[in-house]
């Protein structure tokens, strides 16, 4: 039996699935990973700056620099892929309980997973937040103002720094968020971890803790610190093996 025939069962005779997904599922949309050979920051250390809140805070020119990647930003632009569909079609079909994702780009939702199922453990890159009075709005609107000359956008409501609702590093964590990531992967009889190099915590902490108690299945190119705790791992391409593994699973 192939390890694509073992993760078909694993997802066949589960009830209550947890998936837990990284950059590498958005991938096949065009938006590329962070820490894979490919990856951004593999490519551009440097660039890892513009997700670090101190930088962010104290280097207005840092700051120009983040809005204007931010108006090309093509997660701002992209659409699911087979992944994010064949997810959202399990769902539909009443066995994915949750999707705790590490990504920003909103794709789970586009796809169809609604709201209240998806997690977004590290924000999500559709809203603009103040980091003086918390203010949040549409990133649409910082995105005209800076299209329109304003090479830094100020909060309307109170005139602090802006950033993208997303958490940097430097940044505390939604606690409330984790705490109903924990409850959910404490439900679950399968763990389904897709496209994540499972080294950033907690949210790599909490799958850990989950597959003591919880089979996991995880589909990543490259070796996770968790391999040896899962009960399959899959190294096929994501856009391949996540709709091949639903559509065994709904045979």
């Amino acid at each position: 039996m192939s390890l694509m025939d073992v993760a078909g069962d694993l997802v066949c005779g589960a009830r209550r699935i947890v998936v837990c997904t990284g950059a590498g599922v958005s991938t096949d949309s065009g938006i590329p990973d962070y820490r894979g050979p490919a990856g951004q920051w593999t490519r551009d250390p440097a660039s890892a700056r513009f997700a670090d809140l101190p930088s962010y805070l104290a280097d207005a020119t840092l700051r120009e620099r983040a809005w204007a990647r931010r108006v090309g930003n093509p997660a701002l632009r992209a659409e699911p892929n087979a992944a994010h569909l064949a997810l959202a079609e399990l769902y539909r079909g009443g066995v994915l309980s949750a999707v705790l994702t590490q990504n920003v780009d909103g794709l789970h939702q586009k796809a169809g997973v609604p709201d209240h199922a998806v997690l977004e453990l590290h924000g999500n890159i559709r809203d603009t937040r103040c980091v003086d009075c918390g203010e949040r709005r549409p990133m649409g609107e910082a995105l005209e103002r800076v299209r329109g000359g304003e090479r830094d956008p100020k909060c309307l409501d109170c005139g602090g720094i802006l950033k993208s609702a997303t958490v940097f590093f430097g940044e505390p964590v939604d606690a409330s968020v984790f705490a109903d990531a924990a409850r959910l992967l404490a439900t679950a009889d399968l763990l389904w971890v897709i496209g994540s190099s499972l080294r950033v915590q907690p949210a790599a902490g909490m799958v850990a803790a989950a597959a003591r108690q919880t089979p996991l299945l995880i589909i990543n190119a490259e070796p996770t610190p968790y391999d040896a705790l899962a009960a399959a791992v899959v190294r096929d391409p994501i856009g391949i093996a996540v709709p091949a593994i639903v559509a065994e699973a709904q045979r």
